[in-house]
């Protein structure tokens, strides 16, 4: 795709975007609501277009957890079309007047929730990521400029196809969502400096993908999507609870980056948990691969490397590190950690705080498992991504996070 391409799009999003920005909130609903009952009216040619994207990985063999990143269901097609609903049923953030004060000359000055104007979105093989993105940005009056990857490229078309049907049917705009086809490593540089047209870059996917649109991008970025998450099983854990949720994080879905990649144990309990916890993970054949410590207590775990530590496994396999203290635990994690979610299992109120309050991530849970940091989940009705960073927004990205402000000032003539 060429560079005279590119701008062409970038040129009909900003179009789009102005279309959008005059829509008004019923509008806007009643085209989420119609797209969702169209994408499950499709369904049987989103998991058609679907079946050839998870035959091509099969041949690829890629792991199991990259296909199921990669599968759509009817389930799943349904949570989309849920997605689109719940989003239509949330309060629109645009034309919020955030504050409004009038200074001593008279001047009223107030701000003003209006949107971002053109998203760009560079993911890997979640098409579902495809749907979400879109009705979050069209809910909020902004343009999408989606870059899937060639994984999940008849998925993505079938998707958006679906997507601007719906649009012309209503005498919506169709450029309110574009994809780039070409999914070559050049477009994809090329895109990243498309800044005369784009407003904010979100990289969806692995470590590799947002190091290089960080690296590349002359657009801004918002950082999304690594999850090194972390249990802490603090030693006054209840260990029915902290099994369940150690289970639940580790294997109800692999390859998401919420799942739980690393645990934390406290020495006073480590010797009696860990055979527990060995066999709670025991049908899953998960691969524990532990610290000197933990070895020495159970032998049959693997030795686990400095990198281990740092890693975003998305597959059967979790690190193990003992510690002394909750201070310890602390460190460790702050250490190695991505920033995006961690819990401590504890039935010590002080601990449960002091690990609210130092845990530097997106998301500090007590109590409860990792797999919630989640859009949905938070009662966003579907999430742009999830922010790692610290800057415009963190953690799960809703409505709010894709509008900015701007100030609106009235005067009765007033001049400086």
């Amino acid at each position: 795709m060429g560079q005279e391409t590119l701008i062409s799009i970038g040129k009909k999003a900003r179009r789009a975007a102005a279309f959008l920005n005059r829509l008004g909130s019923e509008e806007k609903n009643k085209g989420l609501l119609f797209i969702a009952k169209e994408l499950i009216n499709n369904t049987e040619t989103l998991l058609a277009a679907n079946k050839m994207d998870i035959e091509q990985a099969k041949e690829n063999q890629m792991n199991k957890a990259f296909i199921d990143r990669l599968r759509l269901t009817s389930e799943r097609i349904e949570a989309m079309a849920e997605g689109f609903i719940q989003v239509a049923a949330l309060e629109d953030p645009v034309g919020e007047v955030i504050s409004m004060k009038q200074r001593p000359n008279g001047l009223v000055v107030g701000q003003k929730r209006v949107p971002l104007g053109v998203v760009g979105i560079i993911y890997e093989a979640r098409p579902n990521v495809t749907a979400d993105a879109f009705a979050l940005c069209f809910k909020t009056g902004n343009a999408v400029i989606l870059k899937g990857g060639s994984d999940a490229i008849h998925s993505n078309i079938a998707i958006v196809t679906c997507i601007r049907a719906a649009l012309k049917s209503l005498d919506l705009c169709v450029d309110s969502i574009q994809l780039l086809t070409d999914t070559s490593r050049e477009t994809t540089t090329a895109f990243m400096k498309l800044n005369q047209y784009v407003d904010v870059l979100i990289p969806r996917g692995g470590a590799g993908l947002i190091k290089a649109t960080v690296e590349h991008s002359t657009i801004p970025v918002i950082e999304t999507g690594t999850g090194n998450c972390h249990a802490y099983v603090d030693e006054s854990a209840d260990f029915s609870m902290a099994l369940n949720i150690i289970e639940n994080g580790k294997t109800q879905r692999i390859g998401v980056c919420n799942a739980l990649e690393s645990l934390v144990i406290h020495s006073a309990v480590a010797k009696e948990f860990l055979p527990l916890l060995a066999e709670r993970l025991k049908p899953y054949q998960v691969q524990i691969k532990g610290d000197e410590r933990t070895v020495s207590f159970m032998p049959a775990f693997q030795k686990a490397t400095e990198e281990d530590f740092y890693k975003e496994y998305l597959d059967y396999i979790i690190s193990v590190k003992i510690v002394d203290s909750i201070e310890e635990a602390i460190t460790h994690i702050n250490k190695y950690s991505t920033g995006h979610s961690e819990v401590i299992i504890t039935s010590d109120y002080r601990n449960s705080r002091k690990f609210l309050d130092e845990i530097d991530s997106a998301a500090v849970y007590v109590n409860a498992s990792t797999r919630f940091t989640d859009g949905f989940e938070f009662g966003f009705g579907a999430e742009i991504g999830i922010s790692t960073q610290k800057l415009h927004a963190r953690g799960p990205m809703g409505l709010k996070e894709l509008t900015t402000t701007k100030y609106i000032i009235y005067g009765d003539g007033q001049i400086r």
